[in-house]
Parts: C-alpha cells; sequence; structure tokens
C-alpha cells in the first residue's frame, strides 16, 4: 500500500490545490499536482538519486508515451492553423447549414464514434472533432461542457471496438482470444448503450438555439477538415492523417495569403508549444507510473483485488475492479490493460469466463474508467483544445457529468457481471 502513496499525493494535491483556489478550470493545477507527486515518488523509492531518476526517465521515455507526444506536437500544430486560417470556423458553418439544430448534439455524437471506429483512437477522434465541437456551442446555446463530453464520449465508441485499436489488440491477445469474437462480444454489451445515449443526446439538443446565424460557405477554407476526416475514416494513420491536414492548412493558407511561408512556420511553432503542459504531463504521469511499478504498488493491487473470488460472477467483477483500480493509478487504458491482463486470464481459465468475455470486460471497463478520469489524457487534451480556442481556461471536470456513454458502459459491465452464474467453484 506504501508504494501507491505517490497515487494519493497526487489526488490530495490535485484536489486541495482546486479547493483552496476555488477554481479546477485550469490545467497548469494538474501539471503542479503530478510534480508534487513525482518528487514525492523518487524521495520515497529505494537505490541512489541517479537510479532513482534513471527509472523515472526511463518510464517517461517509454516509446508509447513518446508516440502520444508526437501526436500532441502534429496536434497543436493543425489546430492553430486551421483556426488562424479559419477553417474550424467554415467547418462549423457548414454543419450548421447541413443540419437541423435539433440534430447537432446526436450528429456529432456518431461522427464520433464513426470517426474512432475508423481511426481506432480515442485522442485522435477528440484531435479532429472537439474544435468543430467547440464552434458549434460557441455559435449557439449548448453548453460547452456538453459538447466536449459527446466528442470525448464518442471516442470511447470505436476505441473499444475498432479492430486498429489498440486496447482491443492488447486485449485479446492477453486472453487469447480471436479479434472478431471479442468484437461480437462487446458489439453486443455496447450497442444498447450507444442507441440510449444518441436518444439522450437528441433530447438535450431538441430545443437548441442558433445563437449567431453561420456565414456563407466558404469551401476552400473546409478542406482540410474535410479530407482529414476522410483519411481518418478511410483507416489512415492518425499521424500522416495530421501530416496532411498540416499541408493542407499551409497551402491554402498561403495561396490565400492568409500568411506567408514563415508566418505559417511561425503559426506550426506557436500550435507545438501550445502543447508543452500537455507533454509534461503524459512525460511526468509515466515516470510516476514507473516508480509506483517498481516500488510494487501495480503487484499489491494485482494480489488484493483477486482475493476471495469464488464463482464466474466473482471472477467477472474481479477482473473489472483489477482493471479499474490499475487504470486509476495509470491514467492510461492501455498499459492497464496490459498490466492486469496476465492475471485476468488466469482468472478467467480458473472460473470458466470465455476468453472473449474477459477481453470484453479488460477492454471495456478500461474505457469506462479512462471516460471518466478528470486527469485522463483525453479529457485533457481536449480541455487544452477548448482553452486554446476560446481563450478561456476550461475544466475537464466539468464535462464529467455529461459523459454517458462511459458511464452507460461501465454499467453494462456491471450488470451483466451480476448476471452471471454465481455457483461456487472449488479452488484447485
Amino acid at each position: 500500500m506504501y508504494a501507491l502513496s505517490p497515487l494519493l499525493v497526487f489526488l490530495f494535491s490535485y484536489v486541495g490545490i482546486c479547493l483552496l483556489g476555488g477554481d479546477f478550470s485550469h490545467s497548469s493545477i494538474t501539471l503542479v499536482a503530478f510534480l508534487l507527486a513525482s518528487i514525492y515518488a523518487l524521495a520515497i523509492s529505494k537505490g541512489s538519486s541517479q537510479e532513482r531518476l534513471k527509472s523515472f526517465s526511463a518510464g517517461a521515455g517509454h516509446p508509447t508515451v513518446l508516440l502520444m507526444v508526437w501526436i500532441y506536437v502534429m496536434a497543436g500544430a493543425f489546430a492553430y492553423c486551421a483556426k488562424l486560417m479559419g477553417c474550424i470556423e467554415a467547418t462549423v458553418d457548414l454543419t450548421l447549414h447541413l443540419l437541423p439544430t435539433s440534430l447537432l448534439l446526436p450528429g456529432i455524437f456518431l461522427a464520433a464514434c464513426f470517426v474512432s471506429l475508423a481511426v481506432g483512437t480515442s485522442v485522435g477522434t477528440i484531435v479532429q472533432l472537439t474544435p468543430i465541437a467547440v464552434g458549434i456551442a460557441l455559435k449557439t446555446d449548448i453548453s460547452m461542457p456538453l459538447m466536449v463530453a459527446i466528442v470525448v464520449g464518442g471516442a470511447y465508441f470505436g476505441d473499444n471496438l475498432s479492430f486498429i485499436s489498440d486496447t482491443t489488440i492488447a486485449a485479446t491477445q492477453s486472453q487469447g482470444c480471436r479479434m472478431k469474437d471479442k468484437f461480437r462480444a462487446n458489439f453486443r454489451l455496447v450497442l444498447p448503450v450507444a442507441l440510449i445515449i444518441l436518444g439522450i443526446y437528441y433530447w438535450l439538443g431538441r430545443d437548441a438555439q442558433v445563437l449567431q446565424q453561420p456565414h456563407p460557405i466558404d469551401l476552400l477554407l473546409v478542406v482540410p477538415y474535410i479530407i482529414v476526416i476522410i483519411a481518418a475514416l478511410a483507416g489512415m494513420d492518425v499521424m500522416l492523417v495530421l501530416l496532411t491536414g498540416i499541408v493542407l492548412t499551409g497551402a491554402i493558407g498561403i495561396w490565400r495569403d492568409t500568411f506567408n511561408l514563415f508566418g505559417w512556420m511561425d503559426s506550426l511553432g506557436t500550435g507545438m508549444i501550445g502543447m508543452g503542459e500537455m507533454i509534461l504531463m503524459a512525460m511526468m504521469a509515466a515516470g510516476l507510473l514507473e516508480l509506483i511499478r517498481q516500488n510494487g504498488g501495480i503487484d499489491y493491487l494485482l494480489r488484493h483485488v483477486t482475493r476471495g473470488v469464488r464463482s464466474r460472477r466473482g471472477a467477472e467483477l474481479s477482473i473489472s475492479a483489477l482493471v479499474c483500480l490499475v487504470n486509476i493509478c495509470t491514467a492510461n487504458n492501455t498499459v492497464a490493460i496490459l498490466t492486469a491482463g496476465p492475471i485476468a486470464r488466469r482468472i478467467a481459465e480458473h472460473y470458466q469466463v470465455p476468453p472473449q468475455r474477459a477481453a470484453s470486460i479488460l477492454d471495456t471497463v478500461s474505457c469506462f474508467t479512462q471516460g471518466l478520469l478528470p486527469y485522463s489524457v483525453q479529457l485533457l487534451f481536449a480541455a487544452n483544445l477548448v482553452s486554446n480556442m476560446t481563450g478561456q481556461p476550461f475544466s475537464p471536470t466539468s464535462a464529467i457529468p455529461y459523459l454517458f456513454y462511459p458511464m452507460g458502459i461501465g454499467l453494462a459491465v456491471l450488470v451483466t457481471a451480476l448476471r452471471s452464474d454465481s455457483k461456487r467453484i472449488s479452488a484447485r
């Protein structure tokens, strides 16, 4: 339990600073909380100071983390250039022309579901659709937290189901089942939830009003976002999608005299720098996790959560609790699945949980947990995009009450687990 104390330091620091300041909207508070927790973790870890820093740096420089950093850099550059030359506003105006206001909320949710299913990443979906959602919120009476939550929630649909999602791949490989079997089990679980959420968003947005009439459509300015979304739906890698968007904004912006070559480069640099907080948070969180892992914190969770399992129902509930708690510690659903997966497989094999069901639980519960963490990279990234577009701080916690899809899939797993066989299976 002592090894998990850095996580408690982070949580108490984050909540304490926010309560003292009476404000949960500044992303820098999360950064400071990660810094305090990292310093504490370094202080309590074993070995020389050089060895501790080496372990922390190894976690911060993990290939998965660095890939995330490059996505942040590219996304920041694309988003800033698109905003500067009017691509986002033009795409919002086109959306308002094409969709009745009553269908804006379900339309954005469906778009997030389809894009995430195609690209297989929640972060990639948030990068592409959050600016459009923010633009719609600014021109209508729809609340900003609700619009952000719709994109973030829908982004987990594909993260949980896509064949190219890293969570899906990790879950199926760790449980030794076929991708299509896990997809079928997952699809039956989450489709009713998605349909219910679609109805809820339609009901919430049925009386939405446009406060600012859309401008005449400038189709050339819409091209970068249209191409980016089409490329995403075609399954192009998220890095190539963002690179395509950056090249298009540069070509159109220079041709339109929005900026010259050096002005475009300055815009790219400004967008990249704007992602500095996100990059630091991602690296400090990964370094903190590595120290917690080395100090035995993750092993402690694995041992204690699986105690007392006696039936298939208990096995499914323990697998759910296991991946949920590890996800809270790691703030990364893929890492949580990879960490909890081997233990979950042993539990599933002994208590007769089918591999595809175990994989479905791992993936779905990790998306449920990640979706509701105020310090998850997805919510922090969305909040950062909102702040950059509006010039006002935006709290990730303000979107949590509207994250109906992650809540729904978590509830679906719980209900189906409670309905499982409770017959006691003897220990081997």
